[in-house]
Parts: C-alpha cells; structure tokens; sequence
C-alpha cells in the first residue's frame, strides 16, 4: 500500500505536463489550456491518504497482534476427549440445561511443579478433586469436594497409554488419577454418583500460582492460626494477602491446622476458591481485556480440559456462560463419608447421605440439609 502511493506520487512529479493526481490531461475537458496555470497539489489528499496507510497498517498490526495472542494461549490447552477416552456406557444427560464440571488440582512434581513441591513422590495424584455443579439458569452453583483418602472401587478404564486396567476395589481415590489418568477419573465419579460429567478442567502446581501471581494475591481469613507444622505454611490468625507460592501451601496444608486431617484440608481449599472466585469479581477481570489476557494466559499454561473445553474459545463462551453466578452464593459442600472400619486412616462414602446428595445434583433440585452432614468428623 506504501509503495503504491509512492509510485502514484513519482508519477505525479515526473508527468511531462506537470498535471496533480486529479487525472488533468492536455487541457482537453478541463477549461484550461496547456499554458494555463495549474492548482496547487492538494495537500488534503495527500493527508487523507497518508492516514489511510497508517489506518491499514494497524489494522493489519492489530489483525496480527490478535491472532498471535489466541494462537499462543489456545496452544497452552491440552485436552483430553472423555467420550473416546470412556465410551459409551455413560449416565444420562437429566436436565439439559444444568452442567456438572469435574475440577482436579494435580500434584505432579514435573517441570516447574518440582520447584514449587520438593517431596518424594512419583506420578501425580488428583491431590484436590470438586464436582460443581450448575444449575439451569446458571444463577449460582455448588462444588462437592470427594475427599481423597476415600475408598472406592475404580471401573474398568484405560489408562494414558490406551492399555485395558481391571476394575479394583477399596482403592484410594486420589490413587485413580494416577494409575490411569483425568479421564478415568472421571468415569469413577460418574459411576460413584450416576451424575454425567459434562466437562473436566485440571490445572497444577505451577498453573495455580501463576494464576494467583497474575492477580496480584488473593485475601483469606484465618479464625486460628496455622502452626506451619510439617512444611505447611505458618499465619496468624487473622487477614492475610497471599501470593502464589504461599496460597499453594495455604490449600496444601494439613497438619498445621485443625486437626491435622485431610478433611479439614479440603475446608481450606473451599475457603481458598471462594476467595479466588471473589477477587476476579471484585477486580472485574473478566471485564478488562489486559487483564484478563494477564489471568488467561497463566491459567492456561498449566491446564487441562475434555476437548469440548479445549480451545481458548470455549473456554471463553463457557466462562462467559458464567458471568451471573455470585461467590457469595456458592454452596460448598463435602461429600459425605464415614471412617473405614478396617483403617481408620481412611473414610468411605457414607450411605444414604450421598446417594441423596447425588441424586439431588443429578435432578437439579435443591439438597436436603441431610445429605450435607458428614459422619466422620474430622475438619
């Protein structure tokens, strides 16, 4: 475009017979003769057209700008397709309208995650595991935490690498994600609750505290201090501005609070996400384009999803989908369980409290108080 509007003012400047850009030939047509004075060049045009190429440039700059940002952040998702992974023996869809999504936090040491969590442990577990479910209407939602020293039986699956895994029973179920990957987890909550799993979104170590990071600190409350026991993180209580690293060990820690159980851990990282919810509220996040390229690109650097989450634009339309349900109207509840009989270092689903849990989820129908009470005290 440059070189075209260069060329048309050499050409200008060359003609025999002086005429400007208007296209004046030999006077003929003009009212002038060839020995007439000519007009000055029009220095509006040449403005005009000087805007034009600048207008185009970024435009085009723009265009490109765009283009690399949804490439780059479309390829930090890595997806998994749950109905290949799983097949077809799956429950039904009961309210169309309604979305249950199966939330794993990873604890992989690989990569960058090995910085952040020196321990010696091989693979990943699903270290934290939440159904939420929304609703028709999308108004609000409720997240159901499975503890993960719960004894289930694991369904038949196929693990990462297509192989055939036998079913197994009394097996941990933060063992699952381990031995054979999101999408058996999957299927195993889909078998534990009868609930279809419409989507899957896994995030790790290094995910979570570049997302918090790229928020500038999430602020929690604490009602009694946490002692830092055991490598866990040490707070008064009281109102604390967490960054990354520390909220990771925030919703990691288990025996400097409470009673030192994996259940009271999981009252943790309910407090944690409703504070996480409320702060990308607060700061409009969603409503700020750099801000919200900020938060996307951290939170997709470390994610996983089912493939009809897997591309920056679903997860884009999903989020949006979003927009009306309220932190401050999220119910979080624990999946009720009860001590094994045999360890008691473990618990079981307890019955009928979660069956009703379940079956209140699946209808989309609001929980008897009931199904929310949890045997097992601990937390």
């Amino acid at each position: 475009m440059k070189t075209n509007a260069a060329s048309a003012d050499s050409t200008s400047a060359t003609s025999p017979d002086g005429a400007d850009d208007s296209g004046s030939g030999s006077g003929s047509g003009s009212g002038t003769g060839p020995d007439s004075p000519r007009p000055p060049r029009s220095r509006g045009r040449r403005v005009l057209r000087i805007v034009l190429v600048l207008v185009a440039v970024l435009i085009l700059a723009g265009a490109g700008a765009g283009w690399w940002a949804y490439s780059h952040l479309n390829g930090n998702i890595d997806s998994v397709d749950l109905d290949k992974a799983i097949g077809d023996n799956r429950p039904a869809k009961v309210v169309p309208g309604a979305q249950n999504v199966l939330v794993l936090g990873s604890d992989s040491r690989a990569g960058a995650n090995g910085e952040l969590d020196h321990g010696d442990v091989s693979g990943a577990r699903s270290d934290t595991a939440m159904l939420v479910h929304l609703p028709e209407g999308r108004a609000k939602a409720t997240a159901v935490s499975i503890p993960r020293d719960t004894l289930i039986t694991r369904p038949e699956c196929k693990d990462n690498d297509g192989k055939t895994l036998a079913p197994a029973k009394r097996v941990m179920f933060n063992s699952v994600y381990s031995v054979a990957g999101p999408a058996c987890v999957v299927k195993t909550v889909e078998e534990m609750s009868g609930i279809r799993v419409d989507h899957f979104v896994e995030v790790d170590f290094a995910g979570f505290k570049d997302l918090v990071d790229a928020l500038g600190g999430v602020t929690v409350t604490l009602d009694k201090p946490m002692s830092g026991k055991k490598g866990g993180l040490k707070l008064d209580a009281g109102t604390h501005r967490l960054n990354g690293t520390d909220s990771l060990k925030f919703v990691r820690t288990r025996y400097g609070y409470g009673d030192g159980s994996d259940l009271g851990r999981i009252g943790l990282q309910q407090q944690f996400m409703m504070a996480l919810l409320s702060e990308i509220k607060n700061q409009d996040a969603l409503g700020n384009p750099a801000r919200l390229y900020k938060l996307a690109d951290a939170g997709t650097k470390s994610l996983t999803t089912d493939s009809g989450l897997g591309s920056l634009t679903a997860l884009a339309d999903f989020a949006q989908s979003m927009k009306g349900v309220d932190p401050s109207t999220m119910e979080t509840i624990m999946l009720p369980v009860d001590y094994d009989k045999v360890d008691r270092n473990r618990v079981v689903v307890a019955e009928p409290q979660a069956g009703t849990l379940w079956e209140a989820l699946r209808n989309d129908r609001k929980i008897p108080a009931d199904a929310k009470k949890s045997p097992a005290t601990g937390g």
